[in-house]
């Protein structure tokens, strides 16, 4: 692993096994070890950590806020967008290890490949140094988005959710269309239906689709105000 990149971290792994690892694609990952040395594991560990360092720091920086506030935000500041986002920015794309075949395909420069990896480069951080280090890494690279926006933002889900609840219209209602593609590079339509009104959104992930038909319907809506509005 480049040193470039530990640099840019922050921190030099005692363990650099784990760096390799939080680093290793499935798709690269042996399977005589029953893919136990992907990425898999530390980014399930990863997830917990970034969300107990997030709630803290939220805690601490807004403390004014109620719960329903503080947990928009930290459903915004723990998505895989912004885990895409802070991968990118410290170039942990190159730093992945995924076969040349599938590098060619694009994989490498996937949002999800790369949130999935970001996570598990917090559980590596953790695992061999403690979650000061851990928290240290959120902090620093986390500061932009905490900081972007003075209210609590929300997601086109939630977004939603608030629109329809708020009509007396009960919950959308979220169904599956369609899982294509192999394992390691799914894509999935998702259509959601409100107020007798559908719309279908795509992502590499059911709930990247979900997000994104949530959009969709809630842009529709807008159409047609601006549409009732100027008689068009």
């Amino acid at each position: 692993m480049s040193s470039g990149f530990e640099s840019r971290l922050g921190h030099r792994f005692r363990d650099p096994a784990l760096l390799a690892q939080a680093m290793t694609h499935r798709s690269a990952a042996d399977p005589k070890q029953g893919m136990l040395d992907s990425n898999e594991r530390l980014e399930f560990l990863g997830d917990r950590v970034l969300a107990l360092v997030m709630a803290e720091w939220l805690s601490e920086r807004f403390p004014r806020e109620r719960e329903g506030a503080l947990g928009k935000r930290l459903s915004v500041l723990v998505a895989a967008d912004t885990l895409a986002k802070v991968g990118e920015a410290i170039g942990l794309p190159a730093a992945l290890r995924i076969p040349p075949a599938e590098g060619r395909t694009g994989l490498r420069g996937r949002g999800t490949v790369i949130a999935d990896a970001t996570e598990a480069l917090i559980g590596a951080l953790y695992l061999d140094a403690g979650l000061e280090v851990a928290r240290d890494f959120v902090r620093r690279e986390w500061s932009v988005f905490l900081e972007a926006d003075p209210t609590p933002p929300m997601s086109a889900k939630s977004r939603l959710q608030e629109y329809t609840l708020g009509r007396a219209e009960g919950l959308p209602e979220y169904r599956l269309v369609s899982s294509t593609g192999p394992s390691h590079k799914p894509h999935f339509l998702v259509a959601v239906k409100a107020e007798g009104r559908e719309a279908e959104g795509q992502g590499d992930s059911k709930r990247a689709a979900e997000q994104a038909a949530a959009e969709a319907w809630l842009a529709q809506v807008q159409d047609k105000g601006v549409k009732d509005k100027t008689g068009k």
